[in-house]
């Protein structure tokens, strides 16, 4: 999931955090290509998020974010998962769309667009592909603004940028910690994050409706920052609410419409 202040740290960074933890917990890898346990949990499903930024008693509201899963034949006629975001600014004329397609089962990306329409009309196209071993550019998009891309992926790794659906698709329990590489395209080096099962929580919308759910959280491999916190429910694994502090101590939300 992508704030504007997170910023990847190399992977050399994310072993020395895996080693600090390694007498309390045992991190479970989670490696490209594996079946993840509870794939069934992504189903067809449109979600809809308002994120917002608060700092003391003032919200600004930043934008609703649409977040479409589908199952539906590739260009090949291959069926895959596939994610569609639709981020509706709150300043009028500027959104966003990203449109990524993932293998079944496992959730290993293929491919990834990126289209951002500024105020002025103007659209930036970008579009990458996931190779085993770097994330280059898509050669065949027109007017791909990345086209040039190539960033060298050691390990395969997943795409930062559906990580709330990801998330959705793993085992979460009591104590569950997931080692998890993940790239955020055009952006740094693929990096290896840390993402803990702390506890549960039921939480309470203002009709008085309660969901059940797993905290999770996650540094982003920053561990002077506070963690970045999630609630999953419990029984469809859906993200409810991301919560995250900035450095400049704002906090930035992310909260399911519902």
């Amino acid at each position: 999931m992508s704030f504007l202040f997170r910023a990847a740290a190399g992977a050399a960074l994310a072993l020395a955090l895996v080693a600090s933890t390694a007498a309390s917990a045992a991190p479970t890898p989670v490696p490209v290509g594996q079946t993840l346990a509870r794939f069934d949990k992504i189903k067809p499903a449109t979600h809809r998020y308002l994120r917002y930024r608060q700092m003391g008693d003032t919200i600004t509201p930043l934008d609703v974010w649409t977040r479409e899963i589908r199952v539906e034949p590739d260009a090949t006629g291959v069926k895959r998962l596939r994610i569609v975001q639709h981020w509706d600014g709150a300043t009028p004329g500027t959104v966003k769309r990203l449109d990524s397609w993932f293998e079944l089962g496992t959730f290993r990306p293929y491919s990834h667009e990126r289209r951002t329409t500024g105020k002025d009309g103007q659209t930036k196209i970008e579009g990458f592909d996931f190779k085993p071993d770097r994330i280059v550019g898509l050669k065949d998009l027109p007017g791909n603004a990345q086209a040039a891309y190539d960033m060298a992926s050691p390990q395969p790794a997943f795409n930062f940028e559906t990580d709330m659906e990801f998330l959705q698709a793993l085992p979460l329990a009591k104590g569950y910690e997931a080692q998890v590489v993940f790239h955020h395209p055009g952006g740094d080096a693929p990096a290896a994050y840390l993402f803990k099962v702390v506890g549960s929580e039921t939480l309470t919308s203002s009709a008085g409706g309660e969901v059940d759910c797993w905290v999770v959280t996650t540094d982003y491999n920053h561990p002077e920052w506070k963690p970045s916190t999630f609630w999953l429910a419990k029984d469809s694994q859906v993200v409810v609410k991301n919560v995250s502090v900035a450095p400049d101590g704002s906090t930035w939300v992310k909260t399911l419409l519902w």
